[in-house]
């Protein structure tokens, strides 16, 4: 079906999209596009725009050489079918290259079934004359073996060539037929649908006239995602803010200026309204009200100001004198205003998303934490020291969101760990694993039941000893924590009965020593405790 001429008093705007910025669940695009007017137009269309576009999020505005009035927006669906010519011609000749393989292949079998025939008719023919001569003594056992072995390997060969072959031509038709089935597929007419924007205008003569416009699209989002690199020599935590960009919207966002944004444009702008709560006897006429809440409302967006929509992404680069340049990791532009956080990244550094709903990684900074290490360790449940940063975020930095990291030592790749919101000048601590540095030992030395009631009472005594030796060549601040049972039967006492060094037991049985050990320093730490219960009463849970 041949498409009517587009009439003249409507004209069709050539756009791309310049800016995006992503939230946590959708993205603001704007588009842009300059038309040169005659004076008649009533209607600019821009097509096509993808159909994860809310149609009530648009916004339009623009500049130009003429007057013109925005009169409003709508939006049509349009059909087209895809052009499959060069994906036809592709696929096309994958098969001829996979069919010509075949041939080859199958050229090879017949030609091993040939020489496996020739070599199963050769021993038949060579098996009466064998025979003979064994028994006249003309040919040797070994001489005769050595023929018999020849002709065995021989077609062993030629059978296992054989099935190697078929395997590749199995393997072949697997790939052929795939190949078959997406053939049939894209020849199968499937029209794609989209949808375009047409502004109804005034145009007040001839001229030039730039049209900007915004909308807001679905199926996109950003998380956040960091790298955290320390070394054992230097008390720094050198922390990379990534974010993970994800998008399946329809299109690819190909060249723009990308903003990353905490703002939560979907909860809308206001909050919801309650509704009477009713309650009643369940007689069978009368019907519970059940709760109702208004459905969020859209924020209104508005039109981006001219100076926004043309703002400067340059980028500076800085060169290095010497024969070898270090790569330059380029960053975004932080701004914050309340507690919406922006990150604006400069030009070409991440504006390349295509629409494929792959995580798409790109920098927001860099930047060094100074920090102090300590370790925790719980020898009860594991024999090793777990290695954490003390960091303070900078009072003049960034809000650091919830997200994923990265664990690096010595860029050597650790672990993973979670960080929580940190605002500026927090403190926080960064779990960075286990650290073998530190070495525990732990030992039951001692259970000794009493072979006399005490005051008719049963007591057994169990005596612990821990030693903790620092490997590292510098003193090392450690948090030691035990536990003691904890008695759930007021018959049952549980007692601290000694510690070295001394410590008070604390809740839930808890023991806690902060200890320095100095570098290649050995410590010791020895505690008792007794258990204490009338010697009829069945006591569970101290088989430790």
């Amino acid at each position: 079906m041949v498409n009517p001429e587009i009439p003249s008093w409507r004209k069709t705007v050539q756009s791309e999209i310049v800016a995006v910025t992503v939230y946590a669940d959708r993205a603001l695009v704007t588009r842009r596009g300059v038309v040169d007017l005659t004076g008649i137009e009533q209607e600019l269309v821009i097509t096509p725009v993808p159909l994860t576009l809310e149609t009530e999020s648009v916004r339009v505005s623009g500049t130009g050489t003429v007057g013109v009035r925005l009169m409003g927006v709508s939006s049509d669906r349009i059909y087209a079918t895809e052009p499959v010519g060069e994906r036809v011609a592709h696929l096309t000749k994958q098969i001829q290259q996979l069919e010509a393989e075949k041939r080859h292949l199958q050229a090879q079998v017949d030609a091993l079934a040939l020489q496996s025939s020739f070599i199963a008719g050769l021993g038949e023919k060579t098996e009466e004359p064998f025979s003979h001569s064994l028994s006249r003594k003309n040919l040797s056992l070994s001489e005769t073996l050595d023929f018999l072995n020849f002709l065995g390997s021989q077609y062993s060969e030629y059978v296992i060539a054989s099935g190697e072959c078929k395997t590749q031509q199995q393997e072949l038709d697997k790939q052929l037929q795939a190949l078959y089935t997406s053939l049939q597929k894209i020849q199968t007419p499937h029209p794609k649908e989209n949808l375009s924007l047409v502004v109804a205008v005034e145009v007040a003569g001839e001229g030039e006239f730039e049209l900007e416009l915004s909308y807001i699209v679905n199926r996109a989002s950003w998380t956040p995602l960091y790298d955290l690199r320390f070394s054992t020599t230097s008390d720094i935590v050198h922390l990379s803010y990534l974010a993970e960009i994800t998008q399946s919207t329809g299109e690819d966002w190909i060249g723009a200026n990308l903003t990353l944004s905490t703002a939560k444009p979907g909860l809308g702008t206001l909050p919801p309204k309650l509704e009477p709560w009713y309650i009643d006897t369940p007689l069978p006429q009368r019907v519970r009200q059940r709760f109702a809440t208004q459905p969020p409302l859209l924020p209104s967006i508005a039109e981006p100001p001219a100076s926004a929509a043309r703002a400067d992404w340059e980028e500076q680069d800085e060169v290095a004198e010497d024969s070898l340049i270090s790569a330059e990791t380029v960053t975004a532009e932080v701004s914050k205003e309340g507690s919406v956080v922006t990150f604006k990244l400069k030009l070409n550094s991440g504006g390349n998303i295509p629409s494929d709903g792959t995580p798409h990684k790109v920098t927001i900074f860099n930047d060094d934490y100074p920090c102090s290490f300590d370790y925790v360790a719980m020898p009860r449940l594991v024999s090793f020291a777990y290695l954490q940063a003390n960091v303070k975020n900078s009072p003049h930095g960034a809000t650091l969101l919830p997200g994923k990291a990265n664990i690096f030592r010595d860029n050597i790749f650790v672990g993973t760990t979670e960080l929580e919101n940190i605002a500026p000048g927090q403190e926080f601590k960064l779990k960075l694993g286990i650290d073998e540095s530190l070495k525990i030992e732990r030992d039951l030395v001692d259970r000794l039941v009493d072979k006399k009631l005490i005051g008719n009472q049963r007591r057994i005594t169990y005596s612990y000893r821990l030693i903790i030796t620092n490997l590292l060549d510098k003193e090392v601040n450690l948090k030691l924590t035990e536990q003691l049972p904890v008695s759930r039967n007021e018959q049952i006492k549980v007692r601290l009965s000694r510690s070295s060094p001394q410590i008070q037991l604390g809740e839930m049985g808890i023991l806690q020593w902060l200890l320095t050990l100095p570098a290649q320093e050995r410590r010791e730490i020895y505690y008792q405790f007794n258990v204490e219960y009338p010697p009829d009463l069945m006591v569970v849970g101290l088989d430790i």
